[in-house]
């Protein structure tokens, strides 16, 4: 496909990773509203998935059910969860991008992996209800379920050009 075609379609295609995102694991990933948030798939019940958070400056961070029960393996410090959270935000936006957005303390030469960028997290735990990230990712499933297309898509016109 050309690149003129491709600057006319309303889904095009993300530039690529250094491997695959796990979506089955992490399925949503997004920095949004001053937070690095997302959706995690629970290791032991393939029906539950947790909402999961770090807020930007204060370091803060959530991880519960979608219907807002906390995590059990939230005790003080990051859970399993926010950790796949973190893992594949990593590869998606890249170490030097989250310590920006999330005002690390970390040197982006150095800090590469997940595992270094979690050791800069001072927050503790502070709840927000989950509601708003799991409908940003219910939003998200329904627009990666659209069939491609090169006309305008009503429902997705507040991008900005």
């Amino acid at each position: 496909m050309t690149a003129a075609a491709t600057s006319r379609r309303s889904v095009i295609r993300p530039p690529s990773l250094a491997r695959p995102r796990k979506v089955d694991k992490v399925p949503f990933v997004e920095l949004y509203a001053g937070r690095l948030q997302g959706v995690v798939s629970s290791g032991s019940d393939e029906d539950r998935v947790y909402v999961s958070y770090f807020e930007s400056g204060s370091g803060n961070f959530f991880c519960s059910t979608n219907n807002n029960r906390p995590c059990g393996g939230l005790r003080g410090s990051p859970c399993k969860h926010l950790q796949a959270l973190m893992t594949e935000a990593v590869l998606q936006y890249g170490a030097p991008r989250l310590i920006n957005y999330l005002s690390l303390g970390a040197d982006p030469a150095t800090a590469r992996a997940a595992y270094d960028l979690l050791r800069f997290i001072k927050g503790g735990p502070h709840k927000v209800e989950a509601g708003m990230v799991f409908s940003r990712f219910l939003t998200y499933l329904h627009h990666v379920g659209l069939p491609s297309t090169t006309l305008p898509i009503p429902e997705m016109n507040w991008f900005v050009r």
